[in-house]
């Protein structure tokens, strides 16, 4: 029962991707490319066709891979932006002799400097 759901579902996503003008558009354009690149002229036309041939599957499968993964979770995501936060919020005084770090200076007299 919930495989035939998910086939059906999937089924739906191909077919409405596959239907939309977006998708029409790219594959047309895919097949004006080869027809540019020369397909009826010998081996570098039929190398030519199977770069435009490759590259329309892995537009296909990058589509369809986009439609089929679930979105993450609002509170996830502002999890890991707090964690981050969290783990860099010290990161600048990890190495204080690093180079091209000023040394800090103790408070105390002030240092006469040039105006």
């Amino acid at each position: 029962m919930v495989f035939e759901r998910v086939v059906r579902a999937r089924s739906f996503v191909v077919s409405s991707v596959l239907s939309s003008p977006r998708v029409a558009r790219v594959l047309v354009a895919l097949l004006l490319l080869g027809g540019f690149l020369g397909l009826g002229s010998g081996e570098v036309g039929l190398a030519a066709g199977v770069v435009v041939l490759a590259s329309a599957v892995a537009f296909g499968a990058a589509v369809l891979a986009a439609c089929l993964v679930r979105p993450v979770p609002p509170h996830r995501i502002r999890t890991a932006i707090r964690d981050r936060e969290q783990r860099t919020a010290f990161l600048p005084q990890r190495d204080p002799d690093a180079s091209g770090r000023s040394r800090p200076r103790a408070p105390g007299r002030l240092v006469m400097t040039a105006a």
